[in-house]
């Protein structure tokens, strides 16, 4: 499959590619996690499930993984609460919140921002990323909602206000090949050649990932 039909008005998958092989966006979330993974060591959380916290943690750093759920669960480690919520969350535990796709389906988002940081210790690290251009997410919706895309500009304020200027980068990733083959529904694999993929353009962003620091 490739980008020969320009007047194609159906995707070639509706699931972001995800039933083709690697989605575009999950290959620069993994490019984002892999190039911070010195920061996944300690208590580590993550949203939802602990699979990249295993697939990226520094093994020297002694990680101790744990998820962060909405639903209550009996597996170890897991911790029920809502980041918009700040009565649910701990305070200070966390050496690193792997927080990704998620800030996207929170209509109250500076209040989650806020509550990541409160979940970090004092020099913990939040990796979040967060959506540019990018399709609805069907599932998302139709259980807690799909609210926002974000632009680096956006991204930057959003993140300052709550972490401060000096403790926030941001990596945009993305460009037009990418953007054109995610609106489709193609993965990685369909492409004539991966590395189309990196070369960055910051007016087509498809993820932008954020490194922030609890002071």
């Amino acid at each position: 499959m490739t980008f020969d039909d320009p007047l194609r008005t159906e995707p070639v998958s509706r699931l972001f590619g995800i039933d083709r092989g690697q989605p575009i966006d999950r290959y620069y979330i993994e490019k984002f996690l892999e190039s911070n993974r010195e920061f996944i060591k300690g208590n580590v959380l993550e949203v939802a499930e602990d699979r990249y916290s295993r697939m990226f943690s520094d093994p020297a750093g002694q990680p101790v993984f744990h998820i962060l759920h909405v639903e209550k669960g009996n597996e170890p480690g897991r911790l029920q609460g809502d980041l918009t919520r700040p009565g649910t969350l701990p305070e200070s535990q966390y050496a690193c919140f792997i927080c990704t796709q998620t800030f996207n389906f929170i209509f109250e988002v500076q209040q989650a921002v806020e509550g990541a940081y409160r979940l970090l210790k004092p020099g913990g690290i939040l990796l979040a990323t967060v959506a540019g251009i990018s399709q609805i997410s069907a599932y998302d919706r139709d259980r807690w909602g799909d609210y926002w895309r974000f632009t680096a500009q956006s991204t930057e304020k959003l993140f300052c206000q709550i972490f401060g200027k000096d403790n926030v980068v941001l990596k945009v990733y993305g460009n037009l090949p990418a953007t054109k083959a995610l609106l489709e529904g193609l993965a990685v694999e369909d492409l004539p050649d991966p590395a189309l993929l990196d070369h960055p353009d910051p007016e087509y962003p498809v993820i932008i990932g954020i490194v922030a620091k609890k002071n």
